[in-house]
């Protein structure tokens, strides 16, 4: 998917994945990442979700990557910072108290510049990729956050039916894309109200990704 796309949902207003609470599966299940207090969480295509605020709300630090410039300004107008902005390799860095958001291609994020995390919070980057790139985004993000825990959330729905973004995300394929490096334990499944843009019904489903130990990767990958 072209970065046109997203740049021109941001620049039209066409924004409809925005929630306008905070995900309530993110205030139940984070807990169970045992995040220890001020810890770094990620937040891959973060946009201006309201759930970044409510992270920082609970003590933690926050490190996004988002593409659009427009929602990580609006970003930091909705919580009331003003951002200092620097350039770092391809990206610009927008700091403020306890918040870095790397506005630019994720792909082009390293670890290095990244930093360490603690935890990974993926509500709206899987689903945002078209399925010829969701191999690729998960191999890059298991790299450059080193394997920390995830929670992650997705939709099962009839792809024929409703075209994405937000694609619809299989428990096989989240399998398919984590489980050389990660156990994956379903959390909860919740019926989408209204369905999938009033088209067809859906399911919203939660997942934690804990880091497997080393002797579980390699008895993986000499099997494969």
């Amino acid at each position: 998917m072209e970065a046109t796309f997203w740049h021109t949902r941001w620049q039209t207003n066409q924004t409809g994945w925005h929630e306008r609470a905070v995900n309530p599966l993110l205030i139940t299940h984070f807990s169970s990442l045992n995040v220890p207090p001020g810890g770094r969480v990620f937040v891959p295509l973060c946009g201006k979700s309201l759930d970044l605020g409510w992270l920082l709300s609970q003590g933690y630090a926050v490190v996004g990557a988002e593409l659009s410039e427009l929602a990580v300004t609006q970003l930091f107008a909705e919580l009331g910072m003003e951002a200092r902005i620097s350039e770092i390799g391809k990206h610009k860095l927008f700091r403020g108290k306890r918040i870095n958001i790397f506005v630019g291609d994720i792909f082009d994020l390293s670890r290095e510049i990244l930093g360490p995390v603690d935890a990974v919070y993926d509500r709206a980057a899987l689903v945002a990729l078209p399925e010829a790139m969701r191999a690729r985004y998960a191999a890059h993000l298991k790299a450059i956050t080193a394997l920390a825990p995830q929670l992650v959330i997705g939709y099962e729905y009839d792809q024929t039916v409703v075209a994405g973004p937000p694609f619809s995300i299989t428990a096989d394929e989240l399998h398919r894309h984590y489980s050389d490096g990660y156990a994956l334990t379903p959390l909860a499944r919740l019926e989408v109200p209204g369905g999938l843009k009033g088209k067809c019904s859906a399911t919203e489903h939660i997942w934690r990704l804990d880091k497997r130990p080393s002797y579980l990767i390699n008895q993986t990958q000499t099997s494969s």
